[in-house]
């Protein structure tokens, strides 16, 4: 667990609010916020959140006793000759990180309308960057190492099979929020909480908790907040690139039994509900929390 924890909490962030993940991309991408300076603002977030629930609360865990079922996946044996080197395979895990941090604040830096500018925003876009990694990745992981396209195809296949139910529950999601907006749904109960007393913030990261809890999908939680939000703030000086991660945050809150990952953890570890919530939910929860006091700071700065 003390292992386990940390790395999980670090994907975990991930997932919730840093692009270019599928839901913070789609989160930013409703609320018209700069995938680039989510990004930023993000990792600053990111880093306590990472080592409170990391580290320091994987550290208290270590009483907890977890057997791994490795049966549970199909693992291949890889040839450990003609790997690839270090830095290679670094910078093409981080070029989607280094293509969003470059290209977008240089795309609002750029004045007026030309063809330069339309690479520039081009290349800031999320799937732009990710197309780019894999293409590039096709290459110096791939061809580069001796293996043949063949090989990387049905690779690529693989991985298309796996994130297939991911997009279709952002699919879902986003028909949800757009029955919200077409209904009225959205602008009414925007009209409720327009004189709330609850920083903004706050409320965008409350009703993706409260979301979160209730169906348990950060994806669902976050799509379907952003409905609810959006209406709120279009009257509101509230950074959306703060608002994404507020709602982003709320998404992780608690995970539990109507969450497909609490069972993966569950079942990988051979845990207990109860071990599974004082380790996997514990964690997400500070992950949350931690997430929600990191963005309310940065809003006092930004």
């Amino acid at each position: 667990m003390s292992v386990a924890v940390p790395m999980l909490s670090a994907l975990s962030v991930a997932h919730g609010y840093l692009p270019p993940h599928p839901s913070p991309s789609a989160v930013a991408g409703q609320l018209h916020a700069n995938i680039g300076q989510t990004l930023i603002y993000g990792i600053i977030v990111a880093i306590p959140a990472i080592i409170i629930a990391g580290p320091l609360f994987g550290k208290t865990l270590v009483h907890i006793k977890a057997t791994p079922n490795r049966d549970l996946f199909n693992n291949r044996e890889v040839a450990t000759q003609n790997l690839p080197g270090a830095g290679i395979s670094f910078f093409v895990a981080l070029l989607p990180v280094l293509l969003l941090t470059t290209f977008g604040p240089l795309k609002n830096a750029m004045p007026g309308e030309s063809f330069l500018k339309t690479i520039v925003t081009l290349m800031a876009e999320p799937y732009i960057g990710m197309l780019l990694s894999v293409l590039v990745a096709m290459y110096a992981l791939g061809l580069r190492q001796g293996q043949s396209m063949k090989a990387i195809t049905k690779d690529m296949e693989e991985a298309v099979k796996a994130i297939a139910p991911i997009l279709l529950v952002i699919a879902g999601a986003g028909a949800l929020k757009q029955v919200f907006g077409d209904s009225g749904t959205s602008k009414y109960i925007g009209s409720l909480l327009a004189d709330a007393a609850i920083p903004p913030l706050l409320l965008g990261w409350g009703i993706a908790a409260f979301i979160r809890v209730c169906v348990g999908s950060a994806t669902v939680a976050g799509l379907t907040t952003v409905g609810i939000i959006l209406p709120l703030l279009q009257s509101q000086p509230i950074k959306p690139e703060l608002m994404v991660l507020a709602i982003g945050s709320g998404s992780l809150m608690f995970s539990h039994i109507n969450d497909g990952g609490f069972w993966l953890f569950k079942e990988y570890f051979n845990l207990t509900i109860g071990q599974t919530i004082r380790t996997w939910s514990l964690m997400e929860t500070i992950v949350s929390i931690v997430g929600l006091i990191g963005v309310l700071l940065l809003n006092l700065v930004v």
